[in-house]
């Protein structure tokens, strides 16, 4: 049975606090100062790590929120879309359905840690410095899933703790899919159009080296069509050539939009 919390008179004033100023946030800078204001007056931490998954379960984005300059080398071995240690607490977790979860990293060797849902990460956060965890995630969702791990604990991690993260998760997903939402709306507004699923289609193509004989062979159309296709491309990202539309592509984070093939035409 789950031990009963009953929230203080101040607990309750600053979950009220963190709530009201929660809200209206849309950018990521605001939401940064956020996390390090009314959020450490209830769960204070040294960095919080933030993870947004696609609707297939794809990593969209990961943001370190941090109050102080942190060595790159640690940043990248936290936040790393491919293989940081976030990434992969997030999906241990989940996949065991051991949410939330909290280690404390200082004690766990003495205490019992082997029986931890996270002990297996229990070496490398001593390694690197951040010996209390709490992390805590939305369920596979329509719109995609979000994760957010605190490192580095000034007190070791309670229920209590995560029962705070738990309160304020709905406010975290929803402000982080509204931050990515509008770096997104950003990033297409720097064009006079959004690129059209055929061309974004072509362009993964145009990276994997192909032709425009075999792109047009791949996608059932020739290969003038292809590069037809291509020179409306090209104006629209203002380049002139495949390679400077590859690297406009990267700046403007095409390649990572989740694209199905369409149909072959008839």
């Amino acid at each position: 049975m789950e031990p009963l919390i009953i929230l203080s008179k101040t607990e309750q004033e600053y979950l009220l606090h963190a709530i009201e100023a929660v809200l209206p946030l849309r950018q990521a800078r605001q939401f940064c100062l956020w996390t390090q204001g009314q959020f450490q007056a209830l769960l204070p931490h040294r960095i919080m790590v933030c993870l947004q998954f696609g609707a297939q379960d794809e990593v969209q984005h990961v943001e370190c929120m941090h109050s102080t300059v942190l060595d790159a080398g640690l940043l990248s071995r936290l936040g790393d879309k491919s293989d940081g240690l976030a990434l992969r607490l997030a999906r241990h977790c989940r996949d065991g359905q051991r949410l939330p979860a909290m280690l404390d990293a200082t004690g766990a060797g003495q205490d019992g840690g082997a029986r931890q849902p996270l002990a297996p990460f229990l070496d490398e956060l001593r390694e690197l410095g951040l010996d209390n965890l709490l992390i805590h995630g939305t369920e596979r969702l329509p719109g995609g899933a979000t994760f957010f791990v605190l490192f580095g604990l000034p007190h070791r991690p309670r229920p209590r703790h995560a029962y705070f993260l738990e309160l304020l998760l709905p406010y975290l997903h929803l402000t982080l899919q509204r931050v990515g939402q509008q770096q997104r709306q950003a990033r297409a507004g720097a064009l006079a159009r959004p690129v059209s699923a055929r061309e974004l289609e072509i362009l993964h193509w145009v990276r994997e080296g192909k032709s425009n004989e075999e792109i047009g062979l791949i996608l059932g159309i020739s290969g003038l069509t292809v590069k037809n296709h291509l020179q409306r491309l090209y104006r629209l990202l203002g380049v002139s050539n495949r390679a400077h539309a590859i690297a406009r592509g990267m700046a403007l984070h095409l390649f990572d939009q989740p694209w199905t093939p369409l149909a072959r035409a008839a």
